[in-house]
C-alpha cells in the first residue's frame, strides 16, 4: 500500500455505534407519542425487549431516562409504567415555554447568522414536504428540529438548555396538538408565518407569532384532554 492511500484510509472517521438504549429511547418516545403505549399502560420488559430485538438492560436504562422526561413512572419492584398526562402541569409549562418562545423569537432575529435562517428555511420546506404526505412522525421531527435550531439562533445557551429541559417534558403533548387535522394545517400555516417574520429580521412579529403559535397548541391540547381527565 503506497503512503497515500495510507493516509487516506487513516483520515476516515469509524463509523458511530449508537448505544442500544438510545435507540430504546427514540423508539418507545415514538410508541408513547403516537399513543400506542397509553398513559397508565404498563411496560412489559419481555415484550418490548423482544419487539425492539434487544435485552432487558438497555431497555431498564432507557426506562430511567424516559422517567427523567416525564414520559415514564418507575414503580419500586414493580417495573414501569407510560406516566399519566397532567393537565394543570402541562398547561403550566406550556405558559412559561411561551414566554420563552417570544423571547427566542425576539433575539434570533438580531442575533441569527444568515446561515442559521438558512438552515430553519430548509427544515421548513422538510416539515411542509412531511405535511403534504400527511407523514406525521417526519412531520414531527422537523418541526421540533425548527424550535430548537431557532433557540440556539438566539445565541443565549441559558436561554436555549432551559427551552430544550422544558421541551422535552411536552413533546408528548405537542405531538397530540397535531392529530386534530384542522389544527395540523392551522400550524403548517402559522410555520409559514413564522419563517417570513425571520426571513425578515422582525423580531417584535416572530415574537407575537411564536407566543400565539404555542397558545392555539396550548389550547388545542387542553381541550384534548378533558375528556381522558374527566374519565379518570
Amino acid at each position: 500500500m503506497t503512503p497515500a492511500k495510507s493516509a487516506s484510509i487513516a483520515s476516515i472517521d469509524p463509523i458511530e455505534r449508537r448505544p442500544l438504549h438510545e435507540a430504546a429511547i427514540d423508539r418507545l418516545r415514538e410508541l408513547i407519542f403516537q399513543g400506542e403505549l397509553t398513559p397508565g399502560s404498563r411496560l412489559n420488559e419481555r415484550l418490548l425487549a423482544q419487539r425492539l430485538g434487544i435485552s432487558r438492560t438497555p431497555l431498564r436504562e432507557a426506562f430511567k431516562l424516559l422517567a427523567a422526561e416525564g414520559l415514564v413512572e418507575l414503580l419500586p419492584n414493580r417495573g414501569a409504567i407510560v406516566a399519566q398526562l397532567d393537565a394543570v402541569r402541562i398547561g403550566e409549562t406550556l405558559q412559561v415555554m411561551g414566554a420563552l418562545e417570544a423571547l427566542i423569537g425576539e433575539l434570533a432575529c438580531r442575533q441569527a447568522s444568515d446561515a442559521s435562517i438558512d438552515e430553519v428555511r430548509a427544515l421548513h420546506f422538510e416539515m411542509r414536504a412531511a405535511h403534504a404526505r400527511r407523514d406525521l412522525a417526519a412531520y414531527f421531527r422537523h418541526n421540533q428540529s425548527i424550535h430548537l435550531r431557532l433557540a440556539e439562533a438566539a445565541g443565549n445557551a441559558i436561554l436555549a438548555q432551559t427551552y430544550r429541559q422544558l421541551n422535552a417534558n411536552v413533546r408528548r403533548v405537542r405531538y397530540m396538538a397535531n392529530l386534530s387535522a384542522e389544527r395540523w394545517d392551522a400550524a403548517v400555516r402559522e410555520h409559514d408565518a413564522i419563517l417570513d417574520a425571520l426571513s425578515m429580521r422582525d423580531g417584535e412579529r416572530l415574537k407575537s407569532l411564536l407566543s400565539e403559535h404555542l397558545a392555539h397548541k396550548t389550547a388545542s391540547v387542553l381541550a384534548a384532554l378533558e375528556p381522558a381527565q374527566a374519565a379518570a
